[in-house]
């Protein structure tokens, strides 16, 4: 036998080696304070195979100094979490069920004791030897400071001062074959089978492997418990089998007994038909409450069966209700998706919904448990930011980098906004977006297909279908504007959804070319829009014509100011930093402004601008006189607020101001 619960093993031939392990505790003598001596190692993933099967974490405590890689480690240590070390514990497991096999039968059935299985025993017992001597070098985790402990000395002190020590070498002894070699007697009787039961403590170990085992995300918890019960069930009834034969066996009279009333030379026959008639009894009387066939005769019979039919009764009871926890388990998600429907289906007959609406409601909440296991909400919530970017990266990236918004987009933004969006399904004919809606979030197409939709009253147009790749929303988000369309799904779609204040803040920063390109791309697509689209946007052909107007006297500023001759020396002017911050937030998301050509306290009915004119602020004062000359028919030399506060600086404005230039 070996070391307590917390430690593990591995094979003494693999493991005893120099130069691979670390000291995690030196002595009080070497260390300047309990936790500064104290040192950790990891392993790497050559090492261990599958963290999830290591029962405890090696984590440290809070404010633990660990060092890695050090260089003193010491040799002779078997790390407890070896993949090879649990190999030998999974080897040892088997040898305890023959253990706890054969120490019952060989009690109750004392001829069997002998021979065959004497060798059996000692090979047996020679295997547990080993791996006593070996516990003396397989490093465990310290419950206080949760550090892997390397050290010799605390690990032979650890095992010598623990109970299990003590029961290892006692189960482990081989008793008769020591007695028959001081003696020259083969050892019989009672005693020898009573201390043969010592090997029952073994079976904690299979205890320990059924607890990792069920911690262990690639075993499948269902099975693993079935397996368990199906294990405890087995031993009891081959230990009341045993118990109820070993009464029999050493009873005065042999006829009257449960087996002696129907074989009455049972003593003689075959050890192997006893041990039938003994299953036979226990699974019967486990089962059911018995046939009558085999029944006790005698007093204490009786009272072993009185014992053993109350067991059983804790015994059923516990694998009923386990056994019934794993199916309502399973089918948790079922009772729920029941529930919510029927929760539905009562809230749109009390509010007289229509059919459609309650159609739309019952869809989503089946596609929601359908696709549950496929939700990032649920599954990514409780992982660290950066896995979940990871995760996001793996799987939308190259969706977001085809998306028409952000083509040539630099790869540090694409991580940024990959790592903030979030997935979702949607089913078939539901309203994704709704038109004149406040834009809150955009979305790009995964899979599935839309239909954008125009809604006047009652009837409603398709103007155009969109596909994977496409982006549904974006304009509403882009201009700050109701949402023009309707977008909704032809079948099943999954999106990936963008939120508007995550967007505006990456467009808004200070990387001004980025901002540019999607300016740039977001123009573009509008420009290519087919006819039906651009009829339901009114502002379109102002905003498109305000754009190229732009663009047209940015063009010839420049081509102005280009110097004549190669000899002209260019003086640069140094700017401070706030205003070259400035500078770059001008370049950044244009704004909106209106303009009017007269003062703010002038009478509309004289000038005919009561509206105003909506177009792009430009970079520079200069360009907005030009700006307003073109769109009001006459040039101005002043600008000034509603109040009468006059502009002088174009970074002063906000968007959607009003500016009355004359």
């Amino acid at each position: 036998m070996s070391t307590t619960t917390s430690e593990a093993r591995s094979p003494l031939p693999l493991l005893l080696r120099r130069g691979r392990s670390s000291t995690a505790i030196s002595t009080a003598a070497e260390a300047r304070s309990p936790l500064s001596a104290l040192q950790f190692r990891r392993r790497s993933s050559k090492d261990v195979r599958n963290i999830t099967s290591v029962s405890s974490s090696l984590l440290p405590a809070f404010g633990t100094v660990i060092e890695e890689d050090n260089p003193s480690s010491k040799p002779f240590i078997v790390l407890h979490f070896d993949r090879r070390y649990r190999l030998w514990e999974l080897f040892l497991v088997i040898l305890v069920g023959y253990s706890a096999w054969a120490s019952l039968f060989e009690l109750a059935f004392e001829k069997a004791a002998e021979g065959a299985f004497m060798t059996i025993d000692l090979v047996v017992d020679f295997f547990f030897a080993v791996d006593i001597i070996l516990t003396f070098f397989v490093s465990y985790l310290d419950n206080t400071t949760y550090l892997n402990v390397t050290d010799h000395k605390l690990i032979a002190k650890r095992y010598l001062k623990s109970v299990a020590f003590v029961m290892d070498v006692a189960s482990t002894l081989p008793i008769q074959f020591i007695y028959k070699t001081i003696t020259g007697n083969v050892g019989r009787g009672q005693a020898f089978g009573f201390l043969n039961l010592l090997r029952l403590w073994r079976l904690r170990r299979v205890t320990e492997l059924f607890k990792r085992l069920e911690k262990d995300a690639y075993f499948n918890y269902f099975v693993t418990r079935v397996i368990k019960l199906l294990c405890v069930t087995i031993f009891w009834i081959h230990l009341a089998g045993c118990i109820l034969y070993w009464i029999a066996y050493h009873y005065p009279t042999p006829t009257e007994t449960w087996i002696g009333s129907q074989v009455e030379d049972f003593k003689e026959r075959s050890v192997w038909l006893g041990y039938t008639y003994s299953m036979y009894w226990s699974i019967v009387t486990l089962t059911t409450v018995g046939y009558g066939d085999l029944h006790a005769v005698n007093n204490r019979e009786k009272t072993f069966n009185m014992f053993y039919m109350l067991f059983n009764i804790g015994l059923t009871s516990y694998i009923i209700g386990i056994m019934t926890n794993l199916v309502v388990h399973g089918a948790n998600r079922t009772f729920a998706m029941r529930s919510a429907i029927n929760h539905i289906l009562r809230y749109t007959s009390k509010n007289r919904l229509p059919d459609s609406m309650r159609e739309q409601m019952l869809s989503h909440m089946q596609l929601k448990f359908k696709t549950a296991e496929l939700r990032q909400e649920e599954v990514l919530q409780d992982l660290p930011k950066a896995i979940r970017s990871s995760i996001n990266q793996h799987l939308f990236r190259s969706v977001m980098e085809q998306a028409y918004l952000f083509k040539g987009f630099p790869d540090n933004l694409i991580v940024q906004l990959v790592s903030q969006i979030k997935a979702e399904y949607f089913p078939p004919k539901m309203e994704i977006i709704l038109q004149n809606e406040i834009p809150t979030d955009f979305y790009i197409i995964v899979s599935g297909g839309v239909d954008i939709i125009s809604s006047k009253g009652m009837s409603q147009q398709v103007l155009t279908k969109l596909g994977p790749g496409s982006m549904a929303g974006e304009i509403g988000v882009v201009l700050n504007i109701p949402q023009p369309f309707t977008v909704r799904t032809r079948g099943l779609s999954q999106v990936i959804r963008i939120g508007h204040h995550n967007f505006k803040e990456m467009v808004q920063s200070d990387n001004d070319v980025d901002a540019k390109m999607i300016i740039t791309n977001f123009m573009n697509y509008l420009k290519g829009l087919n006819d039906e689209l651009k009829k339901e946007l009114p502002f379109l052909r102002d905003l498109l014509a305000d754009a190229d107007a732009q663009v047209q006297v940015q063009e010839t500023i420049q081509t102005e100011e280009t110097p004549q001759s190669n000899d002209e020396e260019i003086a640069t002017v140094p700017r401070d930093e706030n205003e070259q911050k400035e500078e770059r937030r001008s370049e950044g998301v244009p704004k909106r402004v209106i303009i009017h050509g007269k003062r703010p306290n002038q009478d509309n009915n004289n000038n005919g601008d009561s509206n105003g004119r909506l177009i792009i602020l430009p970079d520079s004062i200069q360009l907005l006189f030009d700006l307003a000359e073109k769109k009001l028919g006459k040039r101005g030399s002043t600008i000034t607020m509603a109040d009468g506060a006059h502009v002088e600086q174009i970074d002063a404005l906000r968007e959607n101001d009003h500016l009355y230039i004359f």
